[in-house]
């Protein structure tokens, strides 16, 4: 979890690969009209927010019915929308990958073929409810390679793998 441009993408990947765990990306949850009020620089409110949430969880419960571990990316920004995958069932965890504001301005500026617009990462980190407090929250700062931060992931949640090692 993590505001835009955190690398939720490229770390949940090195993250499903190390676990050999599915993974699925929040973003293509979002229905058309939330890509489209985004790529035109508006920011999500919790309405627009609440289906997208409801589509993930559900798929959450689904795999955990079926035994099937998953790593699953979202942004994630509040506590009641974690709250909501939270419900998805017992085991639920989140990293948050977060870092230097700037740091992520200059990723997200250095971005092709997204649809997010740098003007919408004020609106992210102004939305963003510090999950510091939350037991089941491990904060991991993105200022190394992706394979490092991976590795900083895996080691907070006490889990193991290979394949970001």
């Amino acid at each position: 979890m993590g505001v835009t441009s955190v690398g939720k993408t490229t770390v949940g990947l090195l993250l499903a690969e190390a676990l050999e765990a599915h993974y699925a990306e929040g973003d293509s949850y979002h229905p058309p009209a939330n890509v489209e009020k985004m790529r035109q620089g508006g920011a999500l409110d919790d309405a627009d927010r609440a289906p997208w949430l409801e589509a993930i969880a559900a798929d959450m419960r689904r795999w955990q019915a079926e035994g099937r571990s998953a790593v699953v990316t979202c942004s994630a920004l509040k506590r009641s929308y974690r709250d909501v995958l939270r419900g998805a069932g017992p085991g639920v965890r989140f990293a948050w990958l977060t870092g230097d504001p700037a740091v992520i301005r200059r990723r997200m500026e250095g971005r092709q073929g997204h649809y997010m617009p740098v003007t919408l990462l004020p609106s992210q980190l102004a939305t963003l409810e510090s999950p510091a407090d939350e037991p089941d929250v491990v904060a991991v700062d993105v200022a190394g390679t992706p394979r490092e931060v991976a590795q900083a992931v895996l080691r907070a949640l006490g889990a193991s793998g290979n394949a970001a090692s």
